[in-house]
């Protein structure tokens, strides 16, 4: 490789991640929209830049491109996500970079969207705008991994969250469980639930700990601007009292349960009894509902991991011993070492005197 295209490719590079760095900017704001970026580039310079802050607002492309101005004729567009082909809320990305008469779009991740897959590609090329895809595409699919799964498969992409003890424990024989882990570790949570849809638990913890489960702080985010998610409570015998805090806001509230009147007139969401399975598509095709968060017990946590419906378990885990009367975070009994569940270990990070691990399962049994 020439030291002419080795510098050609970092310069592609820096500018692709210029542009991941600003979808990030939306990533608790563009439910169920996916988070992305654009930049445009001239003669080496930054002419323009944007990204999609909330669904029904110009796209990163448009509010690049109004930067750019006239100077976009000519010039490199660098965006995270294909450009869109069709009209929704807002008109086709593809045909506005056309408009502008840009020279190249760089594109790091094709859109698996029906609308789109392939077609805002072709629009650029038939108009005569060369066109790259794949650059920092890895990095890019992480922007919207429950996007491109919901596109792909037509169900979301599950995490799996957990907080246990050395021992592995999440909860004493009681059921009390404040705390244990840090507040750092509890903040972090607050990231996983702000980038989710919903965050689904089950009956038993809803009546355990009361719990609300929304979005209560992000350092640095102003709250307003953030989509809370949907909370969804599995309640197959219809427990859920009506003084549970999970109902103070009940437009945001999802219950899995035979139906009941006075929910109704709460204005909750009832969803009939079915399988994980097919709750979690229901989420996704019915309600644009892309990224699930489990937060819930062994029980219900044990089940989607048999189940193979966990794409990433988020385990915190504190320096701290529970005892064998504490409850288990995973309840499942296994005779054989050929039944375990075994996982890729991806990430570790401190917070605090807490770590956190993130895995993905494997999903071929050793």
């Amino acid at each position: 490789m020439s030291e002419f295209t080795q510098n050609h490719l970092s310069q592609d590079q820096y500018w692709m991640q210029q542009a991941i760095e600003l979808a990030r900017l939306g990533q608790y704001s563009t439910k169920p929209n996916p988070n992305v970026g654009c930049v445009i580039v001239k003669d080496g310079q930054l002419i323009g830049e944007g990204y999609h802050p909330k669904a029904g607002q110009p796209h990163a492309e448009v509010f690049a491109l109004r930067q750019a101005g006239e100077h976009a004729k000519g010039a490199t567009a660098y965006v995270t996500l294909e450009p869109c082909a069709h009209y929704g809320r807002t008109p086709p990305c593809a045909e506005a970079l056309v408009k502008a008469q840009v020279q190249k779009v760089v594109v790091a991740c094709s859109d698996p969207n029906p609308l789109v897959a392939g077609k805002g590609v072709q629009i650029l090329q038939a108009a005569g705008i060369e066109v790259e895809t794949g650059l920092c595409v890895e990095t890019a699919k992480t922007l919207n991994l429950g996007f491109l799964k919901a596109m792909s498969t037509g169900s979301p992409y599950v995490r799996l969250k957990i907080a246990s003890s050395l021992d592995g424990r999440t909860a004493m024989a009681s059921g009390e469980s404040k705390w244990i882990t840090g507040a750092i570790a509890r903040q972090d949570v607050q990231h996983w639930r702000a980038i989710s849809g919903a965050v689904i638990t089950g009956i038993q913890t809803v009546l355990a700990d009361d719990c609300e489960l929304n979005v209560r702080e992000l350092e640095g985010v102003d709250l307003t601007s953030v989509v809370q998610p949907k909370r969804v409570v599995l309640d197959r015998q219809g427990q859920l009292p009506l003084s549970a805090k999970i109902l103070k806001n009940p437009e945001t509230v999802m219950v899995m349960t035979p139906f009941r009147q006075e929910l109704a007139d709460l204005g909750v969401i009832q969803l009939a009894p079915q399988p994980l399975s097919q709750l979690l598509q229901t989420l996704t095709q019915q309600y644009q509902i892309y990224d699930v968060l489990v937060e819930a017990g062994a029980t219900l946590s044990t089940a989607f991991l048999q189940q193979g419906l966990v794409d990433e378990m988020i385990s915190y885990v504190a320096p701290t011993l529970l005892g064998q009367s504490a409850r288990a975070m995973f309840n499942a009994e296994f005779s054989t070492m050929a039944e375990q569940l075994r996982f890729d270990l991806v990430d570790v990070t401190q917070l605090g005197q807490d770590i956190r691990l993130r895995l993905l399962p494997i999903q071929e049994m050793i």
